[in-house]
C-alpha cells in the first residue's frame, strides 16, 4: 500500500485511540510525582478519542477532510500539556496534507515531520525527554530511512516510524534525570507512541479493539467540534426522480455534501430526502440536491447575521470576565466569592480541555477576559483557547496552583484598567509561597526522599519535602520549610475534604508557637489533597 486516503487514515485515527484507550492506566503509572494526579494517559487518550470520532464521522474519502477533522477534535478536545502536544502534532500534520485527496509515503513522512515541527513552535521552552523529543526524532530518523529506501510502502514507513520513536522513547531517561531516578520513560512520549503501534496495526489489518472493560469511546468525552466558521444553515426536502427512488444511497449524497460544509443531516423517509447542511456555498448544495429530484421545500439563513443580530441585542460588555479553573463545591465557591464569573470544574486528575475553555470565554460578555488555570498541566489548554479566539482580548496568568489563583484574585479590582490588573495579579501569585499535603500512590525515590506507597508526602512548589506514614511529621516538615522566609505576613490554612477539625488546632497552635505570622482557616474541601498551606 503506497497511498494515504480518507478512509485509510480514519480506520488508523480510530486503531490508535483504542491501543491508547487500552494502556491508558500504565501511562498513567508513569507519572514521576507519586501522586493521585497522575493523568498523563488519561489526557492523551481523551484527547485522541474525541479527536479520532470526529474524523470517522466525516462522510468523505477525502484525505484533506478526515485529516481537517482529526486535526479539529484533537486541538478542541485537547486536556493537559500532553494532550495539546498531541494536538499540535496533528496539527502539523494536517497542515502539510491540505488539499491533497491522498498521499503517498513521502508526503505522510513529511507531514509527520511538519508535525513535530509546529508542536515545537507551540510551547515557549521545550524540553527534551519528553514527548516533543519522541516525535523529533522518530519523525527526523524515519525520513531520512526514506529518502535512502524510497520504494518502501506506507506499512514499511510506520514499521520504520515506530522503531525510531520506540528507540527515543527508551532514551528519555538518559535526558531527564528525574525519569532514570525514578526508573520511567516519559509518560508523554509513551502515550504517542502508542497511537502510532495502533495505526500500524491498522495498516497491516489488524484493528485494535478495545478492552473488554473499555467497549467504546466513551460518549462522557464527546465533543461538539462543528465548524465555528459561520456561513448558510441551509436545509430542504426534495422528492426523488423516478430513476433514484431504487437505486437512491443516501452515503453519496452524504459524500457529496460533506465536502462543502459540516453539521450534516441526510433522512431518507419514502420517496423524499431531507438535508441539513451548514455552508459556505448554499448554492453547491442546492445543486448537488437537485441532481436527485424536485424541491418540495427549501429555507437558506445567514448564520453569520444570525451572530450579528444576537451580539446587537446583548446587553453592554462588562469590562472584566474572570474564569477560573477550580475542583469540588468548596473550591469552587471560594473563587467565585472571590470574584471570578466561571470556574471550570477540573484540576488535579480531570484536566479540562480547550473546548471547555472555549465554552466558558463564549458564555462571557467581557471586553477583558481573564484566565486563572490553578494547575501547571492546564496553561497549556488555555492558551490554545486564547489562540483560537484571537479576536478577543483574553489574558492567562499561569497561575500553577489554587493558592496562587486565589492570591491573584485577591488584588484585582475592577476599577483598574487592564495593564494594572495584569501587573498586580502577575506580581502577588508569583511572590507566594505555596506547599500542600496528600498521599502516596507508589513506591518511589524522588531527588533521593523514599517514598512508600500510603505515606502522607508534603510537597513544595517543585518538590517532595518529605514522606512519612505519620501525617502530622509531614505537615511539621513543610511547614518548618515555608516558615523560613520571614519576610512573609499571612499564612493561609485551606481545609480538604474530611479533614480532622481537631488536626487544623494543631496546626494553628504549631505555627503559633513557631511563628509570628497571622493564621487564617479556610474550609475548602479540596479533594485528592488534606491541605493547601500559603504564606504571602
Amino acid at each position: 500500500m503506497y497511498k494515504l486516503n480518507g478512509n485509510l487514515l480514519k480506520k488508523m485515527a480510530l486503531s490508535g485511540a483504542a491501543n491508547l484507550k487500552n494502556n491508558q492506566k500504565r501511562i498513567d503509572a508513569l507519572n514521576v510525582f507519586p501522586v493521585p494526579d497522575g493523568d498523563t494517559g488519561t489526557n492523551m487518550s481523551m484527547t485522541f478519542s474525541i479527536g479520532a470520532k470526529n474524523a470517522s464521522e466525516v462522510y468523505s474519502d477525502n484525505l484533506n477532510d478526515v485529516a481537517r477533522a482529526l486535526s479539529k477534535g484533537l486541538l478542541m478536545g485537547a486536556r493537559g500539556n500532553s494532550g495539546v502536544i498531541t494536538s499540535q502534532i496533528f496539527r502539523g500534520f494536517y497542515q502539510h496534507l491540505e488539499n491533497d485527496y491522498e498521499a503517498d509515503v513521502m508526503k505522510v513522512a513529511e507531514a509527520f515531520v511538519n508535525g513535530n515541527k509546529v508542536a515545537y513552535k507551540a510551547i515557549m521552552k521545550p524540553v527534551e525527554g519528553t514527548i516533543l523529543t519522541v516525535i523529533r526524532e522518530g519523525a527526523e530518523e524515519s525520513y531520512k530511512y526514506l529518502l535512502q529506501n524510497p520504494k518502501i510502502d506506507l506499512c514499511q514507513y510506520f514499521e520504520k516510524l515506530l522503531e525510531c520513536m520506540e528507540i527515543s522513547l527508551n532514551n528519555t531517561p538518559n535526558l531527564l534525570p528525574i525519569l532514570k531516578e525514578v526508573g520511567v520513560v516519559d509518560s508523554g512520549g509513551s502515550g504517542i507512541v502508542e497511537i502510532i503501534k495502533g495505526m500500524l496495526e491498522s495498516l497491516k489489518g489488524n484493528d485494535i479493539p478495545l478492552n473488554d472493560e473499555e467497549k467504546e469511546i466513551s460518549h462522557s468525552v464527546a465533543l461538539d467540534v462543528e465548524n465555528q466558521e459561520f456561513g448558510y444553515c441551509t436545509e430542504f426536502i426534495i422528492e426523488l426522480n423516478d430513476e433514484f427512488k431504487e437505486k437512491f444511497k443516501e452515503e453519496k449524497l452524504k459524500k457529496s455534501l460533506s465536502g462543502i460544509g459540516d453539521s450534516l443531516v441526510v433522512v431518507r423517509d419514502d420517496d423524499l430526502v431531507k438535508v441539513h447542511v451548514h455552508t459556505l456555498k448554499p448554492g453547491d448544495a442546492l445543486n448537488i440536491g437537485q441532481r436527485y429530484g424536485e424541491f418540495i421545500k427549501l429555507k437558506i439563513e445567514n448564520m453569520q447575521q444570525q451572530h450579528n443580530n444576537i451580539k446587537e441585542t446583548q446587553t453592554k460588555k462588562t469590562k472584566y470576565g474572570i474564569i477560573s479553573v477550580a475542583a469540588g463545591e468548596g473550591l469552587i465557591k471560594l473563587f467565585k466569592d472571590n470574584g471570578s464569573d466561571i470556574v471550570v470544574s477540573g484540576g488535579q486528575t480531570m484536566n479540562p480541555s480547550t473546548n471547555d475553555f472555549v465554552s466558558a470565554i463564549n458564555k462571557l460578555n467581557a471586553e477583558n477576559i481573564i484566565i486563572l488555570p490553578n494547575n501547571s498541566n492546564i496553561i497549556l489548554a488555555a492558551k490554545q483557547a486564547k489562540d483560537l479566539l484571537n479576536e478577543l482580548n483574553i489574558y492567562v496568568l499561569e497561575t500553577k496552583s489554587i493558592q496562587e489563583g486565589l492570591s491573584a484574585l485577591s488584588v484585582f479590582s475592577k476599577e483598574n484598567d487592564i495593564n494594572d490588573n495584569l501587573a498586580l495579579m502577575n506580581e502577588t501569585y508569583q511572590n507566594i509561597i505555596t506547599g500542600s499535603i496528600t498521599y502516596a500512590i507508589k513506591d518511589t525515590t524522588f531527588y533521593g526522599i523514599e517514598v512508600k506507597e500510603g505515606d502522607f508526602i508534603a510537597l513544595g512548589s517543585k518538590k517532595i519535602i518529605s514522606s512519612n506514614k505519620d501525617r502530622f511529621v509531614v505537615i511539621k516538615d513543610l511547614i518548618d520549610e515555608m516558615i523560613k522566609n520571614e519576610e512573609k505576613e499571612i499564612f493561609t490554612i485551606y481545609v480538604g475534604e474530611n479533614t480532622d477539625i481537631e488536626e487544623v488546632k494543631q496546626i494553628e497552635n504549631y505555627l503559633n508557637e513557631n511563628s509570628e505570622f497571622e493564621v487564617e482557616v479556610i474550609e475548602s474541601n479540596q479533594p485528592v489533597y488534606l491541605y493547601f498551606f500559603s504564606l504571602e
